[in-house]
């Protein structure tokens, strides 16, 4: 019994050398139902990662983290959120190790390795490579293909660079299109390069010239001083796990680590009931109205949403709130109901610090827009003040397909949306009024969430997106940064400690789950949809639109991250069409 208590007092004694894997992108926010944290059990969530970190930086038994990385498809924002937090980590004096098998393999592999540059040390296969060549964003057009089957899509977007339905209407970049995506891409650019040539201590040029080369062989990229060591797996491990002060570190996934927090912790939790704290408010998805899905397409509900954000302004425990935006946009009157309960909170007198992620365009900037203050990553996304709308007219192609079609109608415009007809002239100018009335909101709730004259916020809307660095630039963001910058901004104007606890809000116990709730003005109405295709939008598929709404910003964010072409959304959208 002696020997064996000695042996778990050793283990308990030894260094935790945390594990991290990287190599597939981070949720946004843990899964609200037990069938979807079980799908997603093995995928980490971007604030436990970014928490467990600060946690492990102040943690003496922490000797140091261990991560894989590679995630193709992770965003740039999540990318830079990550590595601000392994910079925090590494400024506590504990090392960081990220080893992959490849960056690519004669693939882009840009994200990943700019992810790796945030370490101390980067480990490589012998056989792999780092596939470090830039950014890329390309675009597709289907007008030339639909026009051959005979159909058209006749939509109408507020402003020129309002690009969204361009897949649609163009056979190629329009001049304002090539200038946004060059400016985009161009911001994106310089900040991996200006990152990497940081973190590998490379000169800015030795690094562009770096990624002209690339992809590099392994051991090109070594004497290159992109990396520090070839190895496999084992190699790496044994090196992070040589004896530390007569002790061999222990092994431990970061997730594991972050879930034992320490009594003291966890008994405040449990006597202080009524401390006060700052709410979570997740808006992650396309908007819809309704409530939010977490099934394979994400959604953010403005039933769900604004539930949340109303419970959050009834608790008196909570004085500030964040609410993360990750969205492309949707739905223009979900978004306006989201908008207006953002609103609200304001004047009830609690701050609102809007904390964006990978992508906050178009509806996800509307809802944005009021709150007190706006954080944004680099690479965020964001912009797109516009609106589109329109129909696929498909008369042509359903005649040779033999498909006849005849109606009863009462009402002049009442087959207006009909892709069996074009629209009539006195059909266009309506759906020109809506364009103008919606795009005249959008800029007037802009310019009062910002306290920008309206013909400033027109100059950075028109449809157009930019970087959050290049937002900031132009009165659209205030500051850089992630979660945590959003917190922290959060407890400073809620007259918080530094120390206050960020909250996912509403909280609400496991039993209550069960129940349906009281009315809409119970927490539990904040739950999201448990159906699993709750996004596809029926009536739009029907009258030929894209089911996200006119506030939306393509191609989707993961094509941004990727530098590649969005086929899978483009076969999607063909579909929806």
């Amino acid at each position: 019994m002696g020997a064996l208590l000695s042996q778990l007092f050793r283990r308990q004694a030894a260094p935790l050398l945390l594990e991290l894997d990287l190599a597939q992108p981070l949720l946004e926010e843990r899964p609200a139902t037990a069938q979807a944290r079980y799908q997603a059990r093995r995928r980490l969530v971007l604030p436990t990662v970014v928490e467990g970190l600060r946690q492990a930086a102040g943690d003496p038994r922490v000797c140091g983290v261990l991560a894989k990385v590679g995630a193709r498809r992770m965003g740039f924002a999540q990318a830079q959120e990550l590595r601000g937090a392994i910079t925090a980590f590494r400024n506590s004096g504990k090392p960081a190790v990220a080893w992959c098998e490849t960056f690519g393999e004669m693939a882009a592999a840009t994200l990943p390795y700019y992810l790796a540059s945030a370490f101390d040390e980067i480990w490589v296969q012998p056989s792999g490579e780092v596939g470090f060549v830039g950014v890329s964003v390309s675009s597709v057009f289907v007008a030339e293909s639909l026009e051959k089957i005979g159909a058209r899509a006749q939509v109408g977007a507020r402003h020129e660079y309002k690009n969204a339905p361009n897949m649609f209407t163009e056979r190629g970049f329009t001049a304002a299109h090539r200038e946004a995506l060059e400016k985009v891409v161009a911001s994106l650019a310089g900040q991996v390069v200006n990152g990497v040539a940081e973190g590998r201590r490379l000169p800015v040029e030795a690094v562009r010239d770096l990624v002209d080369r690339a992809p590099l062989a392994a051991e090109d990229a070594r004497q290159g001083k992109l990396i520090d060591k070839l190895g496999y797996r084992d190699q790496v491990y044994a090196s992070a796990l040589e004896p530390r002060k007569g002790a061999t570190p222990q092994l431990l996934f970061l997730q594991r680590y972050h879930r034992h927090e320490p009594v003291p912790k966890r008994l405040v939790r449990v006597v202080d009931r009524h401390r006060l704290v700052v709410a979570l408010v997740n808006g992650v998805g396309t908007i819809r109205l309704g409530r939010s899905g977490r099934g394979p397409s994400a959604a953010m509900g403005s039933d769900t949403v604004c539930a949340a954000l109303r419970a959050a302004g009834k608790d008196a425990r909570v004085r500030a709130v964040v609410f993360r935006v990750n969205s492309p946009g949707g739905s223009y009157v979900a978004s306006d109901a989201i908008w207006r309960e953002v609103v609200r909170l304001r004047e009830a007198g609690k701050p609102v610090i809007v904390s964006m992620g990978d992508v906050a365009a178009s509806g996800g900037y509307f809802v944005s827009a009021p709150a007190d203050l706006i954080v944004a990553q680099p690479g965020t996304i964001t912009g797109s003040i516009g609106v589109f709308g329109g129909k696929l007219s498909a008369g042509p192609l359903f005649a040779r397909l033999g498909i006849g079609h005849a109606s009863v109608r009462e009402g002049l415009h009442a087959r207006m949306m009909s892709a069996f007809d074009e629209f009539t002239e006195e059909e266009l100018q309506v759906l020109s009024r809506w364009l103008d009335s919606v795009y005249d909101d959008f800029v007037a709730k802009v310019a009062a969430g910002r306290s920008m004259p309206a013909d400033a916020v027109h100059e950075v809307a028109k449809g157009r997106v930019w970087t959050g660095a290049d937002a900031r630039e132009r009165g659209l963001v205030d500051e850089l940064g992630g979660l945590e910058r959003a917190a922290a901004v959060a407890r400073q104007r809620g007259g918080l400690r530094p120390d206050a606890e960020l909250v996912r809000y509403p909280q609400i116990p496991v039993p209550a789950r069960l129940r349906p709730p009281r009315s809409s003005e119970d927490p539990q109405a904040a739950l999201a949809s448990l159906d699993p295709w709750a996004g596809l939008a029926s009536v739009a598929l029907r009258l030929g639109l894209p089911a996200e709404g006119p506030l939306m910003m393509l191609p989707q964010p993961a094509a941004w991250a990727r530098g590649e072409p969005a086929l899978q959304s483009l076969v999607q959208r063909l579909v929806q069409w």
